[in-house]
């Protein structure tokens, strides 16, 4: 706790707050405490270790095919398939997803096709258009950006009076920026039906988490916006879960919004245009490999008897083979041709690029 310099005067206290931090396994798997009713279905946490594997999967193919030079610039998200799983897997489908670059495992949940997530990191805006619900955001990639759509989504589903949440995304780093700061106290003055989400994988690119910020936590952050923020260890998918969905059914009920501070780590370099060793010790990585989050749920389903080798080895080749179809669909797709990147900018092209676009356009065709 945080105390003034000291003086003779005994200055009355007039707020007290607290965060609390919510975990059910620990890393072997075993359990902390009582888990919550839904954890009782086996086949629900199935379906989250199912999920998390495929991301896991998916980012692995998304390296080699940047590294081949298929793909552009990617963001991986090695270490936070809980969070994102979590997250998702607490919304209803008209619920609206506002996520950032690494979020890849909610994108997935949400239905976005595998070969939809590849065109868009290779660089072609219709990947931008969800084969998920239509509703849901694109990626955001200017740091917490997505924070004040977030706000105004959620005044929307207010002004209407429509039981819906919006949920946003976003990492530490974006904790720092105002964005996030003003669509908070925007969503806290209005009683917004917003859930925000940090996934604090401690670092944000080369920054750790120490130079982003003083506070103990970043769930606290929400006190100043006025409304309740919790810290949850964002490689439990149950405590992520159990969170997620207490905080829309929450919001859903008129409650106001709520802050979610999902801790984690981010096992792999920012993107693939980031050499991570340059500023953390590999001995540090290597340390967090032992809290990842796939093996803490898999080691609690195996003790529960719920998973075994060959189911392993199938959910292996059945990741591999969807993630390989997806590629292949990815590679056929015919680039769209220059002149296409006028069309979405006007409802109506003004003159002076009308002669751009033909410009373009004829020099691509000859």
């Amino acid at each position: 706790m945080l105390k003034r310099a000291s003086s003779e005067e005994t200055l009355p206290v007039i707020a007290h707050f607290e965060v609390h931090r919510r975990a059910y396994l620990a890393p072997d798997g075993t359990v902390l405490r009582q888990p919550p009713d839904f954890a009782a279905d086996t086949d629900l946490l199935i379906s989250f270790y199912r999920a998390m594997v495929l991301a896991r999967t998916f980012d692995l193919k998304a390296v080699s095919l940047q590294r081949t030079g298929r793909l552009g610039t990617y963001a991986v998200s090695l270490g936070q398939e809980a969070a994102a799983v979590g997250i998702a897997s607490a919304m209803r489908p008209e619920d609206v997803l506002l996520p950032s670059y690494r979020d890849n495992g909610a994108l997935i949940w949400r239905g976005v096709k595998l070969e939809d997530i590849l065109t868009y990191w290779g660089g072609d805006e219709r990947g931008s258009r969800s084969s998920g619900p239509g509703h849901d955001f694109p990626y955001c990639i200017p740091v917490a950006s997505q924070a004040p759509h977030a706000a105004g989504v959620a005044y929307a589903f207010k002004f209407k009076k429509e039981p819906r949440v919006a949920v946003c995304l976003f990492g530490d780093g974006a904790t720092s920026k105002g964005d996030l700061w003003e669509a908070m106290n925007f969503a806290g003055v209005h009683k917004l039906p917003v859930v925000f989400v940090a996934n604090n994988n401690q670092w944000a690119i080369s920054v750790p988490l120490k130079l982003q910020t003083a506070a103990q936590t970043l769930a606290q952050k929400a006190i100043a916006a006025g409304f309740y923020g919790e810290q949850v260890d964002g490689n439990d998918v149950i405590a992520v879960r159990a969170a997620a969905e207490e905080a829309m059914t929450a919001a859903r009920a008129g409650q106001g919004p709520r802050f979610v501070e999902a801790l984690t780590y981010r096992l792999s370099d920012h993107t693939t245009a980031d050499d991570a060793a340059r500023y953390r010790p590999p001995e540090e990585v290597q340390a967090r490999w032992r809290e990842e989050p796939i093996a803490r749920l898999r080691a609690y389903l195996v003790s529960k008897q719920a998973w075994g080798k060959s189911q392993e080895e199938e959910l292996a080749a059945d990741c591999q083979r969807q993630v390989d179809a997806a590629v292949e669909r990815y590679l056929a797709t015919t680039p769209r041709p220059p002149e296409t990147m006028f069309d979405h900018l006007y409802a109506e092209l003004p003159t002076a690029y009308i002669g751009q676009r033909e410009e373009v356009a004829g020099a691509s065709h000859a």
